[in-house]
Formats: C-alpha cells, sequence, structure tokens
C-alpha cells in the first residue's frame, strides 16, 4: 500500500456515505515578534449536518481567546463556516486563512473543562484573522492507494479517524485583532494539516502529536498513539536543510512528559530518530487549553498546549496536542505514562 498525494487533495474531497465523514483543515502559527500563537480548525462534517469550527489564539501574557461552534452545513464544498474560511490560493504553496466572529478571552483557560461555565462568565470580544501560510517544506502524507495487485483498503466508519492525510509546514504573516489589541504577524511559523475519511474523536485511545518549528531550516511533526493493549506507534516527518534532503520519515520517538495535578503537560522531552540522525528535543509549556468531545458515553479530552521548544543551540515554538479517552475520571495515555508507559 502506497501513499497518493496529488494537488487536487489540497482541495475538498467528494461526500462520501459515511454518516461521520469529516474533512478537516488545521493551520497553526507562533509569530516570534509578536508573541502571538494559536491555531485554527474546520472539520465539514456535512452528513450531520454541521462542521466543527475552532479559532484558539494564545495571547502573549497567558491569556487565550477561543471560540467553538458547530455552524449549520449541507454540503462540503468549502472550508467556510462559522466566521472561518480557508481558501487555497495555489495548492501546496499558498494558503488564505481568516476569520470575523467573537471570541471569549479566558484568564484561566483551563475553565474550558465546563465549557458552558466558561463560555457564559468570561468576557467576549470581537476577534479578526487574516493570514497567508506559504509551504516552506514539502507536504507529508496522504491516502492509502493499493498498488498492482493489492486489495482496496477497507475502513469501518466506526473505527475511522482520518484515512487520507497529510502535513506541512508553512510560514504565516497576516494580522490578529482580539478585541482592543492589535498584533501584526510578520515572523510567523507553523504547521498545516488536512484530512479526510471517516472520523470520531473516540477512534483513538490516545495520542500526542507534536509540531516543532526550530527556524525556517529545521521542524519536525510526530504522532505518537498508544491503544487499549498497551501497543505503541510513533511515526512523521523531520525536515532539515543543512541535509539537502527535503523531509525524511521519522523512524521512532521516545517521549516523556511531566504533568500537572489536572493531568496537562506542562513539559516534555523527545529523542527523535530518522535514518540518518537522531534529534534531543526539549519542550516547555507556556499555555494550554483542554477541550473535549463526548459520544455515546465516552469522553475525550484534548489538551491544545502552545509549547516552546528547543534542540541544541536551536530555539522554536509550536503545539503540542494530547489526546487521551477519559476512564474513571483520568486520562489513560497519562496514566499509563505515570506507570511507566511513553
Amino acid at each position: 500500500m502506497r501513499l497518493r498525494l496529488r494537488p487536487e487533495d489540497d482541495h475538498m474531497h467528494p461526500l462520501e456515505g459515511a454518516s461521520n465523514f469529516n474533512e478537516s483543515a488545521y493551520y497553526n502559527f507562533c509569530d516570534r515578534g509578536s508573541g502571538l500563537g494559536g491555531w485554527v480548525r474546520l472539520g465539514n462534517r456535512a452528513n450531520e449536518g454541521y462542521a466543527e469550527m475552532t479559532t484558539c489564539l494564545y495571547l502573549p501574557d497567558g491569556r487565550v481567546a477561543f471560540w467553538f461552534g458547530r455552524p449549520k452545513i449541507s454540503h462540503n464544498d468549502a472550508h467556510d463556516a462559522g466566521g472561518l474560511r480557508f481558501e487555497v490560493v495555489r495548492p501546496f504553496e499558498e494558503h488564505r486563512v481568516t476569520y470575523d466572529g467573537p471570541a471569549v478571552v479566558l484568564d484561566d483557560p483551563s475553565e474550558m473543562e465546563n465549557p458552558r461555565k466558561a463560555f457564559t462568565e468570561n468576557p467576549r470580544v470581537a476577534c479578526r484573522i487574516d493570514q497567508v501560510h506559504r509551504g516552506i517544506a514539502e507536504p507529508w502524507g496522504g491516502e492509502p492507494e493499493p498498488e498492482e495487485g493489492e486489495a482496496p483498503l477497507e475502513v469501518d466508519p466506526e473505527k475511522g479517524f482520518a484515512r487520507g492525510h497529510f502535513e506541512q509546514h508553512m510560514a504565516v504573516q497576516g494580522s490578529v485583532v482580539v478585541g482592543d489589541d492589535e498584533f501584526v504577524i510578520d515572523d510567523g511559523l507553523g504547521l498545516r494539516d488536512h484530512s479526510w475519511g471517516p472520523r470520531y474523536w473516540q477512534s483513538v485511545w490516545w495520542y500526542r502529536w507534536l509540531t516543532v518549528n526550530l527556524g525556517p531550516d529545521l521542524g519536525f511533526a510526530t504522532t505518537v498513539t498508544g491503544d487499549e493493549g498497551g501497543r505503541r506507534r510513533a511515526h512523521g516527518f523531520l525536515y532539515d536543510r543543512a541535509d539537502g534532503a527535503g523531509w525524511v520519515p521519522i523512524r521512532d520517538v521516545a517521549l516523556t512528559s511531566d504533568y500537572d495535578d489536572r493531568w496537562y503537560h506542562t513539559a516534555l522531552r523527545a529523542t527523535v530518530t530518522t535514518d540518518a540522525r537522531t534529534y534531543d528535543v526539549g519542550g516547555e509549556v507556556w499555555s494550554s487549553i483542554p477541550l473535549r468531545n463526548r459520544r455515546e458515553g465516552m469522553t475525550t479530552r484534548i489538551v491544545e498546549g502552545m509549547t516552546r521548544w528547543r534542540c541544541g543551540d536551536l530555539e522554536g515554538s509550536g503545539l503540542s496536542e494530547y489526546l487521551d479517552q477519559i476512564v474513571d475520571g483520568r486520562p489513560v495515555g497519562a496514566v499509563e505514562a505515570a506507570a511507566g508507559g511513553t
């Protein structure tokens, strides 16, 4: 089975019959000059009649401006809902992200553990985003495609998460307005992803998704996952312009994390191995927000941590996203780590 990735895959895909078909795009960034970071996401669930829309901005003083909604949609023709819009200007080269809508400003982002209370008891302000994201490395990933003689890939929609998926490091410029605060993004770096296929957030037991920018010449993205049987898998890609080879596959990741008393990750250390080299990377989470998704009695928690990264003499920023199913009030992956796992 090989991965197929074509310029057409940077656009929308035909709506499929699975009730939980999802096509999502996500963009994150952090600007060295202004100190502002953030991410936005639209996940079209047209067969369910809505999109998952999220805007999350990490203000330099530690506050978070956040908005989530499920605006109604009836088709999968565009990522354009709830005031958030993504435009593919040139596939794999240039994208535009705009948002015009509200945000609640959280002095304590952990209040989002109770979304109803957080949305009603914190100030609501106007928010605007206008950014251009330009590729600085080749995209990685695609959709599994059978080679000659192989049977087509069969995916159970109940177990689906993202049949097609790719990621790409980006340079970001533009502006962000949060209430009375305006930020100019001159020196932003980030990562985007695009995925399509059936998805339930409960299909993965736990994962840690690290998106790392250490300047325009070195970056990586990796996902470490675990299942209920204790099996672990790590994959991803890394680009290092010093090697002149474009991106290369990540073969393994040794990851350890520090947690606070709420089981939020506060720091992490990753040893990332490619065929040619090993990179030792440390991360410090300077602001994080907990999000949740519930379905049929299961609760999924996703802690989105804006993270300062260090590798040798290089420093940078990015996101560390920790997803866990919650069992007996505890995140399964963090409990496993405390007991001696990853």
